[in-house]
């Protein structure tokens, strides 16, 4: 089973200095129908106006991931961390037992745009933590590279909890395939331009949530990029 949601179809907010769509309930979005995928609990599509961001502020019990893909995101915690990234880096914070954190974009001039993803854990109360891995296009060019996982495997990012994120960049006639085990299914997002999803032409904020299928197949990119997430 295959279900086809459009950009359009999320949840959207715009703060001035905040542009961000919800493809699940979050903050005064509601939609019953999209509270979560499986562990999957949160993708937001957030642009960030040049100088601006999120002040500090607490979380708990959550794996949250950050995946830039424009401009720049400087990182602050109570753990002590701080880094700025851009794109190709994923930067992964084990909420647990509690932690402050703020994200700003410190460009004067470029907006930031980057994915908020939020993974519901396996356990509660875990020590919070942090790690930050670059990725570079030549991994993910016309493949689907793992880049966070339950085990870390390939030098992807560890969170807590049985996914497993791949990304890829596909044009033309690159072609990738990822097989899933019968007791899996996969949410893709194409995080931008265009492509091809087991033959369903998507474009950028499209999402497609697969149940019962044996594998996910992404051709016909147009300078595109996408997330596939493999979960229980």
């Amino acid at each position: 089973m295959i279900k086809l949601r459009k950009a359009g179809e999320r949840g959207h907010a715009n703060h001035g200095w905040l542009d961000s769509w919800h493809s699940f309930s979050f903050a005064g979005y509601y939609d019953p129908a999209h509270v979560h995928f499986g562990a999957l609990r949160v993708i937001n599509d957030d642009r960030v106006a040049p100088g601006m961001g999120f002040g500090t502020h607490p979380h708990s019990d959550m794996e949250i991931i950050s995946y830039v893909l424009e401009g720049e995101l400087e990182h602050k915690d109570s753990m002590g961390n701080g880094s700025v990234i851009r794109p190709g880096s994923v930067q992964r914070m084990s909420a647990g037992t509690g932690v402050l954190h703020s994200e700003f974009n410190p460009s004067k001039q470029n907006a930031a745009h980057f994915l908020q993803i939020w993974v519901m854990p396996d356990r509660k109360g875990v020590t919070p933590s942090y790690e930050e891995t670059h990725f570079g296009d030549e991994e993910k060019r016309g493949r689907l590279r793992l880049v966070a996982s339950n085990d870390g495997a390939n030098g992807s990012v560890t969170i807590n909890q049985d996914l497993r994120l791949y990304s890829g960049l596909f044009d033309g006639d690159e072609t990738a395939t990822l097989p899933l085990a019968a007791d899996r299914r996969a949410y893709v997002h194409v995080a931008r331009g265009n492509a091809e999803v087991n033959g369903i032409a998507l474009e950028a904020g499209d999402a497609l949530m697969l149940s019962d299928e044996t594998s996910v197949t992404v051709a016909a990119g147009q300078q595109a990029e996408v997330l596939v997430f493999d979960l229980a």
